[in-house]
């Protein structure tokens, strides 16, 4: 849920969510139009897929159980590097390198002088954060919390706050004047009109349905190019999100 949702949209659902389905065997007995709709408008809801998928594979593989080790955690749908990471650490305090966005401002600024980490994950920057974390599996479980942290609520991407920073003695980027900052591109992602915003009306819509629902010449969608909700629908229909429920009539529901 965390992942590109900032905490305050996340926490009211997270919530909820585990209201309903505290274990991964109460979610894998619901379906996976119940997990998309109870999504709601957390956005990427692909997530929702992929989660009620993980929780069917945890209990079908694991008894019901997340497992803590690095390949059994790969394996499962949707868990990459930094969520298997993430999870052997926080879950299981176990030693792992903890990769994400705040992490990497961290390392780049304190360790590497750098404004802002590349766009993408360089072995050298994997390397960097093994070498640093503790040895002891306890304190790299706090380090990779604590450093989450700081690059979250200090060591933001636009406006650090360096005179509260506990490492700024240390911190290579200070040293050398904070250099960089206001040249570095700032990242600008537009949102209404695109086919990511259709899409997610169109899911609201579905999700608000009582049944299957003829998407096309919707009034709720009467801005929208009929080209583009064809094609929104078409690729909604492609990631599995919805599914015709009466083939050749058009009619679409969650899947």
């Amino acid at each position: 849920m965390l992942q590109q949702t900032p905490v305050a949209r996340v926490l009211p659902m997270w919530g909820k969510w585990m209201d309903r389905w505290p274990t991964p065997a109460h979610l894998a007995a619901d379906t996976q139009a119940d997990a998309v709709r109870a999504w709601g408008t957390l956005g990427y809801p692909r997530r929702a897929k992929r989660l009620w998928e993980c929780a069917r594979a945890v209990v079908e593989r694991h008894d019901g159980r997340v497992p803590s080790g690095a390949d059994a955690l790969l394996a499962l749908p949707g868990v990459g590097d930094y969520t298997a990471s993430a999870v052997r650490a926080f879950a299981f305090g176990e030693r792992a390198v903890v990769l994400d966005t705040n992490v990497r401002r961290v390392l780049a600024r304190v360790w590497n002088g750098e404004p802002l980490p590349p766009t993408s994950v360089r072995a050298v920057e994997r390397e960097l954060a093994d070498r640093i974390a503790p040895d002891d599996p306890a304190s790299s479980a706090a380090w990779a919390a604590g450093s989450m942290v700081l690059g979250a609520l200090v060591c933001t991407a636009r406006a650090p706050r360096c005179e509260q920073c506990p490492v700024v003695r240390s911190c290579a980027w200070f040293a050398e004047g904070r250099q960089g900052l206001e040249e570095a591109p700032r990242k600008t992602q537009a949102w209404h009109g695109t086919d990511r915003q259709v899409r997610g009306r169109i899911l609201a819509l579905l999700r608000d349905a009582d049944g299957p629902l003829l998407v096309e010449g919707r009034a709720a969608l009467a801005d929208v190019e009929p080209g583009q909700v064809d094609r929104c629908l078409e690729s909604l229909l492609v990631d599995g999100l919805v599914a015709l429920a009466v083939a050749d009539r058009g009619l679409v529901e969650l899947a």
